[in-house]
């Protein structure tokens, strides 16, 4: 009997971190540092998926900040827009290969073209290290 294939939307979270893109960089600072994530979706006001915001793209707030001796700028003005996503149905494998071919950690998860979730690179290293355990 074969055994199902494990999917994106078997791993993925779905309990996200949001931000918006009208948010004040520091504001969305605090709120990575607060909830210990790397990265976070940004949704416009219906929902959207919008962009993605990383410590990466913070750090450079924060350099200019340190130059500059205050912290300026949105969200809207760091994030990466029209992020790369995976779909909710894609197998592991074929998400792990997305991964070894992207300098992204994280990527956002997507269904019919709706957030539904994020995925980690640990969250497929664990997933596809269980099944050789």
């Amino acid at each position: 009997m074969t055994q199902p294939i494990a999917t994106v939307a078997d791993h993925m979270r779905t309990e996200l971190i949001t931000l918006t893109a009208g948010m004040e960089i520091i504001r969305a600072v605090t709120v990575l540092l607060d909830s210990g994530v790397s990265g976070a979706c940004v949704l416009d006001a219906e929902g959207n998926l919008a962009g993605v915001l990383s410590k990466r793209d913070c750090l450079k707030a924060a350099l200019n900040a340190a130059y500059y001796k205050e912290w300026g700028g949105t969200v809207a003005e760091l994030m990466t827009v029209d992020p790369e996503t995976l779909d909710a149905g894609l197998d592991l494998v074929s998400a792990a290969g997305h991964f070894v071919n992207s300098p992204y950690r994280r990527f956002p998860v997507t269904h019919e073209g709706r957030l539904v979730g994020q995925i980690s690179r640990t969250d497929v290293l664990r997933a596809l290290s269980k099944q050789w355990r």
